[in-house]
């Protein structure tokens, strides 16, 4: 399980009148079994964020750390697209990300297109799968490289809502099964809300307005009284930050 801190973290795109701030003085500690949600409106810096602490981007100023047992952590990510090469069976997609093709590597692969309900389609291009199957197979291909974090940006937004429920099920009994470390991207409360531990509210600007706790057991059911409560109180929270677009 790794250990994500960030200290005194901002972000700017652009100089002069076309400045953009995309986040400002961000701190935070997230660590061990844990998944976090960050929610926010849009442009408020939530898959800068991910970008930062993924790599793809760097930060203005402040520092990201980013560590497993005192070593680099090894990261995943999953896109809001699943991002697969076409051209490719699910099986070599998978296959395309690890650092052999060894029969251990393959089965390991298996196990994780399995525990997506996918073990039969492993031939399969993605061509020749539903949307919510690709995102299954970019679900399936971040877990297959064992990542200590899991980066995950808004990966259900594209989906029907049947699609989504399904998915947000399966993608926590494999979060509750290998234990990772996971901070996910998302602009639906009641998704943050069924799936966290914690939940990150930031608002425009960039800014870290609130850090809440869902202290909820999982597995947890949208149509539970407690999931509804907490479901309101965080958009109450959005409401004291004015955080909702009138």
């Amino acid at each position: 399980m790794a250990e994500i801190k960030v200290e005194g973290l901002s972000k700017e795109f652009g100089v002069g009148e076309d400045r953009v701030v995309a986040l400002e003085n961000v701190n935070l500690d997230v660590g061990g079994h844990v998944f976090v949600s960050v929610v926010g409106p849009s442009g408020c810096g939530k898959s800068t964020l991910l970008n930062i602490l993924s790599g793809i981007e760097t930060p203005s100023s402040g520092k990201v750390t980013i560590t497993q047992d005192n070593h680099d952590a090894e990261p995943g990510y999953v896109f809001q697209a699943a991002r697969l090469l076409p051209w490719r069976t699910v099986m070599d997609n998978l296959l395309f990300v690890q650092k052999d093709r060894s029969d251990a590597t393959r089965a390991r692969c298996q196990k994780y297109l399995e525990m997506v309900q996918l073990g039969d389609k492993v031939d399969k291009y993605p061509g020749e799968l539903s949307g919510g199957m690709q995102q299954r197979v970019g679900i399936a291909r971040a877990f297959s490289i064992e990542p200590d974090v899991l980066f995950m940006d808004e990966p259900f937004s594209h989906l029907d809502a049947i699609t989504a429920r399904s998915l947000r099920r399966e993608l926590h009994d494999m979060w509750s099964q290998t234990k990772k470390t996971v901070l996910f991207v998302t602009h639906d409360v009641g998704e943050a809300v069924e799936l966290s531990n914690r939940i990150l509210v930031f608002a425009k600007g960039g800014k870290l307005e609130d850090d809440l706790q869902i202290d909820l057991p999982f597995p947890r059911d949208p149509a539970e009284e407690d999931v509804a409560v907490a479901k309101a109180q965080v958009l109450r929270k959005f409401e004291e930050l004015d955080l909702i677009a009138s």
